[in-house]
């Protein structure tokens, strides 16, 4: 499994067939609107939620985001002003391009870290689930566990990495941390310092970094970089450049997402969705291809502990008095699925459904 880059860089001009995939899956398939959709994201601006007259309309936004979409923008100039935790041009510049500069290495070197082990802390992998894809994904990734410890097992070329990225993978939990205040006070489950929670997240937290690259693909119609699916976590933040390709399911449409330079594109995931019972969705996505521009995400995965349990939030089953609408689950039984199931569309939350979900 050397990768769709190597393939790319071998001038290859007709897609392999382990890469076609059915023509009821690929991009323009199924009546959907794919390559014409298009949508510009809510937009929440930190500065709005640090300026009280304007917080309480700001989460409103949020709100509505995230029970609608699923999906918001987040504009990081704003970060930079208001919160001053780094991630400013340079920060998310220095990101993407020592991604870049990693996925030129000889493959000799990228393939010192390619395993097929879902669980390993450092992983230079190809496709989206290669040990169960029936059809591989036009995508090659790095994959990197943000706690320190195991920074240092990161790659050691190019030189810098280590340095960009772990300053970028702090910059990114402190978003994360505002938005997760944010999310919770907009919920009405106790953010802002009133324990719970947030107060589990500032103590100890998950937190993976995946770097992917899509490069330019010879038959983009006949395949995808990343399949429907949605993310497993609390909120997933995408930093991407300014090729799109990113696109989300709405009202039964595949919609392109439009990037908006030095801003990040924030997810709820399945943790949510199930934390907050059904009131924020996850939501599916899917990451489309083309012929002559390669692309590359940074992509942030942030939840609880990998040991601890989720399930819906106490106060909303107590206080709300609302029946349950999913089963509590944890990381293991999330890997478990992956090393059975392929993991895409949204199967790993339907599996732990009880009932509908609002």
């Amino acid at each position: 499994m050397k990768g769709v880059r190597h393939l790319s860089d071998s001038g290859i001009t007709r897609l392999p067939d382990s890469y076609v995939l059915p023509a009821h899956d690929r991009p323009a398939a199924g009546g959907l609107v794919a390559s014409t959709g298009r949508v510009k994201l809510p937009v929440i601006d930190l500065a709005t939620l640090h300026d009280p007259s304007r917080r309480a309309a700001a989460l409103e936004t949020l709100d509505a985001a995230c029970r609608s979409y699923g999906f918001f923008q987040y504009r990081s100039i704003h970060i930079l002003q208001v919160v001053n935790h780094g991630v400013d041009g340079d920060v998310i510049g220095g990101m993407l391009d020592v991604a870049r500069r990693f996925f030129e290495l000889p493959l000799a070197e990228r393939a010192r870290y390619m395993s097929s082990d879902v669980r390993a802390a450092v992983r230079y992998g190809t496709s989206f689930n290669q040990a169960k894809d029936a059809v591989l994904c036009w995508r090659d990734f790095l994959k990197l566990v943000c706690h320190e410890p195991l920074q240092e097992a990161w790659p050691q070329e190019p030189a810098d990495l280590r340095d960009v990225a772990s300053t970028f993978a702090a910059a990114t939990h402190g978003l994360f941390m505002e938005i997760m205040e944010a999310a919770l006070q907009a919920l009405h489950l106790g953010g802002g310092g009133n324990g719970g929670i947030l107060e589990e997240l500032a103590v100890g937290s998950s937190h993976m970094m995946t770097i992917n690259c899509y490069p330019a693909c010879p038959q983009p119609e006949l395949t995808l970089g990343m399949p429907p699916h949605s993310d497993y976590g609390l909120f997933s933040l995408v930093l991407q450049d300014h090729v799109e390709g990113l696109q989300v399911m709405h009202d039964a449409r595949w919609l392109t997402v439009d990037p908006i330079p030095g801003s990040f594109v924030v997810n709820v995931g399945d943790h949510l969705e199930i934390y907050s019972n059904g009131r924020y969705k996850s939501v599916l996505h899917r990451v489309r291809v083309n012929s002559t521009r390669p692309r590359i995400s940074v992509a942030s995965f942030h939840s609880l502990p990998a040991e601890r349990v989720v399930g819906p939030a106490t106060e909303l089953l107590v206080a709300g008095g609302e029946p349950p609408r999913y089963m509590d689950t944890d990381f293991a039984t999330f890997l478990a699925y992956l090393a059975s199931a392929d993991g895409k569309d949204k199967t790993f939350l339907q599996s732990r459904m009880l009932q509908q979900p609002l």
